[in-house]
């Protein structure tokens, strides 16, 4: 007999909930210092294992590049760990004086999780080290197209941590994964939360779900080089940002803006640094391969490497070239060079001053909705300091390389592989987030004053007395005499009347 995979998919995603419910009911019980044993067992077991882990996913995805993948799955399992060392999530959070709890971390329950096929074990890895930490179960959906070292991972993952006493059911993934099944999943009365990296096309299913939504992925964002900048180091530090991993990290820069004062300059310093500027001709031809007809991205045009983007696009771009950039003037819903590109290729805008480069970089970062990141190389605090107040971003990042300073790996952000862009895309946040975004705070409100004492206060503050029987003040008194004296008035006038 043929089963049906979707009604397969979906019977399965009701299951696993209905487990991992359960399971999680036994997790609530676990003190944090319990949580954190699992933890450390986990990252460490994983860290064992990373090399293959991103050898395979490599291999099975065909995005960005080997050493980067090692890098990432080093970061969650080292530099993750390392800051959830200490944190307090779940159970009392906050005293005071006296000793009486005022906070207290809950665990919002169960949680689906999607994960990119651009970083599918770091992503997974990271997603599971935060569920156990705050103690909540995590059911993972398989990416179609990063299914094996995903399910690879997630195994690696059950067995660390039950091996340390996590119970069954916690860690749980979809085997057989269609998008009936995703949806069945996020829509069941036992998940309570929905937390997506990367994975735009279920976006709109996740928010139909009625449940709460934590969105990180990327988005088109600018970096601005501007006139005070240190140039050299604001090019090397951007050619880095957007070559590592073939330009898929979450928060790599999309597009460079630059000051006119400094445009030749910088363009030399890119040269320098393996960037090539494509002619006009290379520019059409790039373009018209990077997304189908309809408007789809084009999967074996992402997360390559710049020469064979060249190639695939038609022409051969100089030895040594590490970043395609396509001169570009305006925003426009019909330049494909707008749109997210996950790959080393970057617009490349120039603006007469650091005001007309904000308006710029205003247009592209709400040119898809993302607000995820933006970027500014600078030695100007006032400028710097105008670009934090007036961009619709998630993250302003200053003087560093976007893809590492994003999830927190060259700055003092939470280290993360989700990114939040809610403050002008989807999703409940726009942190990086972090065990402290799966739990809710209960907050203990201890009685300090009686409630005739605080009726009192709220009557008579400051000395005056509101209450409706209240003798009259002088303006008070004033009008009902000028009411009375009205009355009267029209009496005497219809009594002469009469």
């Amino acid at each position: 007999m043929i089963a049906d995979k979707d009604l397969l998919s979906m019977q399965y995603a009701r299951i696993l909930a209905e487990n991992a419910r359960e399971a999680q009911r036994k997790l609530a019980a676990f003190s944090q210092e319990r949580l954190d044993e699992i933890v450390e067992h986990v990252a460490g077991e994983m860290e064992e294992h990373a090399r293959a882990l991103a050898v395979m996913s490599f291999e099975e995805t065909d995005y960005g590049r080997r050493e980067d993948k090692l890098a990432e799955i080093l970061f969650v399992c080292r530099r993750v760990r390392e800051a959830l060392r200490g944190m307090r999530c779940v159970g009392p959070l906050k005293y005071d004086a006296s000793g009486n709890i005022l906070e207290v971390g809950v665990p919002r329950g169960v949680i689906a999780a999607l994960c990119p096929s651009t970083s599918p074990v770091s992503t997974t890895i990271y997603k599971a080290l935060l569920a156990i930490k705050s103690g909540n179960a995590i059911i993972f959906t398989l990416h179609p197209r990063a299914e094996r070292c995903m399910a690879r991972a997630i195994d690696l993952i059950i067995s660390a941590a039950t091996a340390c006493g996590l119970p069954e059911g916690c860690i749980s993934y979809l085997a057989t994964t269609t998008k009936s099944g995703t949806v069945e999943l996020m829509r069941h009365p036992a998940v309570s939360l929905v937390l997506i990296t990367g994975v735009a096309g279920m976006l709109d299913a996740a928010e139909a779900s009625g449940k709460p939504l934590i969105c990180g992925g990327t988005g088109n964002g600018p970096a601005f080089i501007e006139r005070s900048a240190d140039v050299r180091s604001a090019v090397r530090d951007i050619v880095f940002s957007k070559t590592f991993d073939c330009g898929i990290a979450p928060s790599a820069e999309q597009c460079v803006v630059v000051d006119s004062r400094i445009a030749e300059e910088t363009r030399r310093a890119f040269e320098e640094e393996g960037a090539w500027f494509m002619g006009e001709q290379e520019t059409r031809a790039l373009a018209g391969v990077l997304f189908h007809h309809d408007g789809r991205r084009r999967r074996d045009m992402l997360g390559i490497d710049a020469p064979t983007l060249a190639r695939r696009a038609g022409f051969e771009a100089p030895a040594g070239t590490k970043l395609l950039i396509a001169e570009r003037k305006y925003v426009s819903d019909t330049d494909v060079y707008n749109r997210e590109l996950l790959a080393p290729v970057l617009p490349w805008y120039v603006e007469d001053d650091w005001m007309h480069a904000c308006e710029k970089c205003i247009e592209l970062l709400l040119f898809d909705r993302a607000g995820h990141t933006l970027v500014i190389h600078s030695r100007d605090a006032e400028v710097i300091r105008q670009f934090a107040l007036k961009k619709p971003v998630a993250r302003l990042l200053v003087n560093t390389p976007a893809a590492l300073g994003g999830m927190g790996m060259t700055t003092e952000l939470f280290p993360a592989l989700t990114l939040g862009s809610g403050l002008a895309g989807h999703g409940m946040t726009s942190d990086n987030v972090s065990p402290m975004n799966l739990v809710y705070i209960r907050r203990v409100g201890y009685g300090v004053r009686g409630a005739e004492e605080a009726l009192h206060a709220i009557d008579a503050p400051a000395g005056r007395n509101d209450s409706l029987d209240a003798p009259a003040g002088p303006e008070d008194r004033l009008e009902t005499l000028r009411r009375l004296l009205r009355e009267a008035v029209r009496a005497l006038s219809d009594a002469e009347q009469k």
